[in-house]
């Protein structure tokens, strides 16, 4: 089945209170973040989508797919369903090693040239964890950094999945100005999630949760996209500190002042 479009319309949040958003509808290519403080229901308007509601779950929302309900085959043969779900729980109960795990992971799929999905899921995954990922090394050996990278990478390029949900990547490690840019280049539906301010910004929307409810969508624009982008150059400079700190190197005001001077910024 091919999927054109994503909606979710509203219910009801922890009091019995209506959602304030009534409906949102995401095309494909479409990037949006859920977010909220903790306890607000961001993970279960995530969970509504991934289980497809149909009015059946606590919230009372309801989940379309090009328009219609969602197709019973959906939720009863896992190699038609067509979210990949990328919790924050990334244990493995094989120790296949990582190529293997892959291989027979695309091999389901039944991918053609399987040589070069794995070599376009591995770079994905390397672009995403600042520790290289040894194709030979075992799945319970991975941090979950890599764990999560690799997760992600594999439901992009081998899985394929149409709709993906991401639920706080931002807690594993993970490169979050590299996956955006990466992620941007696939024609798929793109949920977050998140805490992160940038990953929210550089949203095309965000979905306000307060106490279990849909309470606003907030539309991207230019002013928050330049501010995107100065968080950006701070995200950067904590990623490049924190590399040195793992090389066993130290941190000085003159190594601080430096990079600060090259990003712009007054010492």
């Amino acid at each position: 089945m091919k999927i054109h479009s994503l909606k979710i319309t509203g219910g009801f949040g922890k009091s019995g209170q209506p959602d304030l958003v009534q409906a949102f509808e995401l095309k494909m290519g479409d990037v949006i973040s859920i977010v909220g403080p903790t306890g607000s229901g961001k993970t279960t308007l995530i969970d509504d989508i991934a289980l497809f509601a149909n009015r059946n779950t606590p919230s009372r929302r309801c989940v379309f797919i090009n328009n219609e309900p969602a197709p019973e085959e959906f939720m009863n043969d896992p190699s038609k369903n067509p979210i990949a779900f990328i919790t924050q729980h990334t244990n493995f109960l094989s120790d296949l090693p990582v190529r293997r795990f892959l291989e027979i992971h695309a091999g389901i799929r039944r991918r053609e040239n399987i040589a070069a999905v794995l070599e376009e899921t591995f770079d994905f995954a390397n672009q995403l964890t600042g520790e290289p990922i040894n194709p030979d090394c075992g799945m319970t050996e991975l941090s979950g950094g890599q764990t999560r990278a690799l997760l992600i990478a594999d439901a992009v390029t081998i899985g394929n999945s149409p709709i993906i949900l991401l639920d706080e990547i931002e807690n594993a490690g993970i490169h979050r100005t590299k996956a955006l840019e990466l992620l941007k280049r696939y024609e798929k539906i793109f949920i977050f999630v998140t805490h992160d301010p940038r990953i929210a910004l550089l949203s095309d929307f965000r979905i306000v949760m307060q106490n279990g409810a849909m309470v606003k969508i907030i539309e991207a624009h230019d002013e928050e996209l330049r501010v995107a982008e100065e968080i950006k150059k701070l995200d950067d400079l904590i990623l490049h500190f924190r590399k040195l700190i793992r090389n066993g190197e130290r941190l000085t005001e003159n190594i601080m002042e430096e990079r600060l001077a090259a990003l712009g910024y007054a010492a």
